[in-house]
């Protein structure tokens, strides 16, 4: 096998149930690879696979207790978070993601894993309906978001006796995606990338605007693997409730004016602008002062054409690589052509909207990529995944550029 991961310093977390056993597997698959294995396992986990079994199969002794006097006497936990390269917890609980969402320190695994600050993949395990949980959903998005990157669950019958998504992914295809992502990263190490994202908001008064239903999670999902492959990443950030991603820089605007002066602001020194953003196509002509009151009569708003941001970068003299994005209700792959040549860009993605668990407000999406002569269909995946895919393929056509 020409794949390794020889030198790959590499901390397994193991959490309870009974996918714990797939984890020994994984163990001896990483170590055939080359990587050094130190695993972590929680109390629940002891109760399926005893700690000898990780000691004989990683070659080092298993690490459990946060207040284990002799490994803290040295600050073990700290020890542990420096060591890992690449933290992945498989299986990862239901429990675990709460405790990893909302950064408690209450256990060795969950306060490595806010001493480290290095990459997190996990691999869920759990019953069916705990999986499809709102609870869980919304501690997975809260992890996706920060950059953690979620390999399965896959579905299929479960040992409760139960039939649907939360199997344990296979330790092949774990040990797959670390393979991948080591090849992937620092792939954009020294590039200059700068991504809008979120909504702009166009007051009417004080009080009102218009706006869209972007969430911005696209964006801040590319700003973040941008800056895991090793980018210089710049985002301009509409008005969204979301953190900024590890080592992006952040600028915040609210309108479209002010977007397209950020973006002109900072265009020159990058190789790539995506523009990711659901820019406000019109804004009042006269916004008021003052609160308007309502009466018993109909108001009209008198809307004229925002800046074309995306335009004009492509039509700037020394432009960068420009990445557009079409969010469609009807004939998407007609209306993202169009716009691919009408404004000049060197990609488009093009994306289905008013489809429920889709596009605008959802952690999950579906991308077509277009380029003058070509198209490739992204399947429908969370859009942190979508990002690395979409960003390894803007690493292609630079390389190919020769820039």
């Amino acid at each position: 096998m020409t794949e390794t991961l020889k030198g790959s310093r590499i901390l397994l977390g193991v959490c309870g149930g009974i996918a714990a056993y797939k984890a020994c597997e994984l163990t001896r698959g990483l170590r055939e690879l080359g990587a050094e294995v130190q695993v972590l396992m929680t109390v629940a986990a002891q109760q399926f696979v005893t700690p000898m079994t990780f000691q004989a199969l990683s070659g080092r002794p298993v690490r459990s207790d946060l207040w284990d006097p002799l490994a803290e006497a040295a600050m073990g936990h700290i020890e542990l978070a420096r060591f890992a390269e690449h933290m992945v917890i498989a299986p990862a609980s239901a429990d675990c993601l709460a405790r990893l969402a909302h950064g408690l320190a209450s256990d060795l695994l969950s306060t490595v894993c806010l001493a480290s600050a290095a990459p997190l993949s996990i691999a869920p395990a759990m019953n069916q309906q705990m999986w499809r949980h709102p609870a869980t959903k919304a501690n997975l998005a809260q992890l996706l978001q920060r950059g953690v990157r979620c390999i399965g669950p896959e579905t299929g019958a479960q040992a409760c006796g139960d039939h649907g998504p939360g199997r344990m992914a296979e330790p092949s295809q774990i040990i797959a995606d670390l393979l991948a992502q080591r090849a992937q990263a620092r792939v954009l190490a020294g590039r200059r990338i700068l991504i809008s994202a979120g909504p702009t908001y166009e007051d009417i008064d004080p009080a009102r605007f218009i706006g869209n239903r972007s969430s911005g999670r696209m964006g801040f999902a590319i700003a973040a693997a941008a800056a895991a492959m090793g980018a210089e990443t710049t985002l301009i950030a509409g008005p969204v409730a979301l953190a900024t991603p590890a080592g992006a820089r952040r600028i915040d605007v609210r309108s479209a004016a002010e977007m397209h002066a950020a973006v002109l602001s900072e265009v020159g020194a990058n190789e790539v602008f995506i523009a990711a953003a659901a820019v406000a196509d019109y804004r009042p002509s006269t916004p008021q002062s003052r609160k308007i009151k309502r009466t018993a009569q109909a108001l009209e708003l008198s809307l004229i054409p925002n800046p074309d941001i995306v335009a004009a970068v492509a039509a700037l003299p020394n432009r960068p690589l420009v990445v557009g994005f079409a969010a469609e209700t009807e004939d998407l792959l007609v209306h993202a052509r169009s716009k691919l040549e009408r404004k000049h860009l060197d990609l488009i993605c093009a994306n289905q909207i008013g489809v429920a668990g889709t596009g605008f407000e959802c952690d999950d999406n579906q991308l077509t990529l277009l380029w003058p002569g070509g198209e490739r269909a992204l399947a429908p995946a969370p859009k942190t995944e979508l990002a690395r895919a979409l960003l390894l393929e803007i690493a292609a056509r630079l390389a190919q550029r020769g820039r």
